[in-house]
C-alpha cells in the first residue's frame, strides 16, 4: 500500500493480489470480475481500457476517528474487492482496472493522522483516472473519502469553470459539520466552500437523512446551502417512485454527477458493518433504485462506497450489499 506521506507512489504495489475467487471457465460467458481485473498502470493504453472502469481504494480511518466513530473502515477496500471478486462479469461491462490503495496513517488526539495529505494524494490519482477512463469507483474508507473524491473530480478534465457539478449522497447524515479539523462528518461543508471559491453553485442532494441523527444546526446549514434532501421516513419501499423522481429531477439540473454511498443509510439488518448502524434506514431496494437512476442518467463520472467496517460486519453482509451496488453501477454505466 502507498502511504499518504509518499505522494509519488500511485497506490498499492500489487493490487491484483486481492482479487481471487471461483473460476468456471475462460470463455466470456463464464467470466467473473477477478478474472479480468488488471493493474491500472498496465492498462489505459488502448480505447477499450479507457472506455472501462477504474477502481481505487482509500484505506482511511482517520476521519472516522476524528468524528468519534468506531474505526475499522481502513480495511474496507480489501473487503470490497473480496466481495466483488466472484461476481459475474455482465456483457457490456467493459475493462476493469485497479489502481490499488492510498493509505492514511491513523493518528490520535495529540498527533492527528495524515488525512489531509491522503485526501490530496487520492484526489490527484482520481483526476488522472477520470481523464483516462469513462468511470471511476472509489472503495472507502470512512466518509472522509468524499472530499478526496471531489478533489479528484474538480481537478479532472470533466470539470470546467461553468460545469454544473452534482453530488448525490445516499446517507443517513448530511456530513455538513463545522469542526476544527476535517473528518468524516465535514466533507460536504468543505466541498460547498470549495465550489463557492470556484464560482460554481453547490449542487448537493441527500437521500435517507435521519431526523433523529442530525441536529437542528445541520438542517439549518443544509437550508442555507440550498441542499435538497429526503428523509429516511419518506424513502421507504412504497415511496420508491417518488425517490426515483427526486434523483431524476436532481440529475437533470447538473452536467456531471458524483454519487457517494454511505452504507449507514441502509437498515442495520442489511448493513451491520458500519461505524453508525441505522436504527431505521432506507430499504435496500430503494437505495438500489437510486443507484440505478443515477447510473443510467449518462452523467455519472465518479462513485464511491464508504464506511464499510469489516470488523463489525456479520457474515460479510455489508460487504456483499455494497458489492452488489458497485456491480450495478459498473455493469449499467454508459457514458452520456
Amino acid at each position: 500500500m502507498s502511504d499518504a506521506q509518499n505522494t509519488e507512489s500511485p497506490a498499492s504495489e500489487n493490487p491484483l493480489s486481492a482479487w481471487s475467487g471461483r473460476t468456471d471457465g475462460d470463455a466470456p460467458e463464464h467470466l467473473r470480475w477477478h478474472q479480468v481485473v488488471r493493474v491500472a498502470e498496465d492498462a489505459a493504453h488502448n480505447d477499450a481500457d479507457r472506455a472501462g472502469t477504474a477502481l481505487i481504494g482509500f484505506a482511511s480511518d482517520e476521519g472516522v476517528r476524528r468524528n468519534h466513530g468506531r474505526v475499522g473502515a481502513s480495511a474496507g477496500p480489501a473487503a470490497l474487492r473480496g466481495a466483488l471478486s466472484s461476481l459475474a462479469l455482465l456483457e457490456g461491462t467493459g475493462a476493469l482496472v485497479d489502481a490499488g490503495d492510498v493509505a492514511v496513517r491513523l493518528g490520535d488526539d495529540e498527533t492527528p493522522g495524515d488525512l489531509e495529505d491522503g485526501q490530496a494524494e487520492l484526489g490527484r490519482h482520481i483526476s488522472g483516472l477520470l481523464d483516462e477512463h469513462r468511470l471511476v469507483v472509489v472503495l472507502g474508507g470512512g466518509h472522509e473519502t468524499a472530499y478526496a473524491s471531489y478533489l479528484g473530480l474538480a481537478g479532472s478534465g470533466r470539470v470546467g469553470p461553468n460545469t454544473r457539478v452534482g453530488i448525490l449522497n445516499l446517507d443517513a447524515h448530511f456530513d455538513l459539520r463545522e469542526a476544527p479539523l476535517p473528518s468524516s462528518g465535514t466533507p460536504f461543508l468543505q466541498i460547498a466552500r470549495d465550489e463557492a471559491a470556484a464560482g460554481r453553485t453547490f449542487s448537493y442532494a441527500v437521500v435517507g437523512v435521519s431526523e433523529a441523527n442530525n441536529t437542528r444546526v445541520l438542517f439549518d446549514t443544509a437550508r442555507e446551502l440550498g441542499v435538497r434532501w429526503m428523509t429516511d421516513e419518506t424513502c421507504q419501499t412504497a415511496d420508491v417512485t417518488n425517490v426515483r423522481r427526486f434523483v431524476r429531477d436532481f440529475v437533470q439540473d447538473v452536467d456531471v454527477l458524483y454519487l457517494t454511498i454511505d452504507l449507514d443509510v441502509l437498515p442495520a439488518s442489511v448493513a451491520p458493518g458500519v461505524s453508525a448502524p441505522a436504527g431505521f434506514g432506507v430499504p435496500y431496494e430503494v437505495i438500489h433504485a437510486c443507484v440505478s437512476e443515477a447510473t443510467e442518467s449518462g452523467k455519472l463520472a465518479l462513485a464511491d462506497a464508504v464506511e464499510l467496517n469489516p470488523g463489525l460486519d456479520v457474515d460479510g453482509r455489508t460487504a456483499k450489499a455494497a458489492a452488489r451496488l458497485i456491480h450495478t453501477i459498473v455493469s449499467r454505466h454508459r457514458a452520456g
